[in-house]
């Protein structure tokens, strides 16, 4: 009898150690936010850019238009909006990871300029990603990065095919400006975060952040022209409550108003 209590007890504190190293049976489990950016009010007008520089190579797919607000005149939706969780009560208090997202991967991420414009507009990436600045273009461009205190600062110039890898971002809560000065129009952000919880809004301002800790977090927003987003009235960097479902869909819709 001595001898089968003991493994009963052996066997079931293997059980219970594997269930422990199981995502699922974690305490507050993991879900998925889905949600979409909405503009508040008439949807505004792209700028046409003025291209007054390598003409034939920045124009050849047509008229270029300022990004400040790209707003789908169909749906309402903002395009490149980053959104984030952070925790309720500490915004520095690092957030559970999924067991599968803990490697950071991949390890570069693509700037790319292929017609005097940046591609993507605003890019978000995770410390310790490189990101790879390209110049698929016919034309040279260069890439000054103010990356501030903390991030990377520098300014190649990038002739026609070539590319240059930036590595050491590291997670801010200013974004890293980027631009060209052979074309002025030309502008990008970078956002870096520690953990894999963060988007940035589509065409139609859809965004989706998998395998999120369950349980109390904030949704913060940012768009470049507006700043913070959020229902409230006056929003913040702390942005709003969420409550993330256990193994199902949290479903979020977010309004933005044009800032003054």
């Amino acid at each position: 009898m001595m001898v089968c209590f003991s493994h009963t007890r052996i066997a079931a504190g293997v059980l219970g150690l594997l269930l422990a190293l199981t995502p699922a049976a974690r305490a507050e489990g993991w879900g998925t936010v889905k949600g979409q950016v909405v503009f508040d009010g008439p949807v505004p007008e792209r700028a046409k850019l003025v291209v007054n520089k390598d003409e034939k190579a920045c124009l050849k797919n047509g008229p270029l238009y300022s990004e400040d607000y790209v707003v789908n005149p169909k749906t309402k939706g903002v395009r490149w909006v980053v959104v984030w969780l952070t925790d309720a009560s500490d915004p520095k208090k690092p957030l559970p990871i999924y067991p599968a997202l803990k490697e950071v991967t991949p390890k570069t991420v693509e700037l790319d300029q292929p017609c005097c414009q940046f591609e993507p507009h605003i890019l978000a990436i995770r410390q310790g990603q490189t990101v790879v600045a390209k110049n698929s273009a016919e034309v040279p461009h260069n890439v000054n990065v103010q990356g501030g205190a903390v991030n990377p600062s520098l300014n190649p110039i990038l002739p026609p095919g070539s590319k240059v890898e930036i590595p050491n971002f590291v997670a801010a809560t200013t974004p890293v400006q980027v631009s060209c000065g052979i074309h002025p129009w030309m502008k990008a952000y970078i956002r870096v975060f520690k953990n894999p919880y963060f988007a940035v809004t589509d065409e139609n301002g859809n965004f989706e952040i998998q395998h999120a800790p369950a349980g109390a977090y904030h949704l913060v927003a940012w768009q470049e022209s507006v700043g913070w987003v959020a229902p409230e009235s006056k929003p913040t960097k702390l942005g709003m409550p969420i409550t993330i479902k256990d193994g199902g869909v949290t479903d979020v819709k977010i309004g933005m108003k044009k800032g003054d």
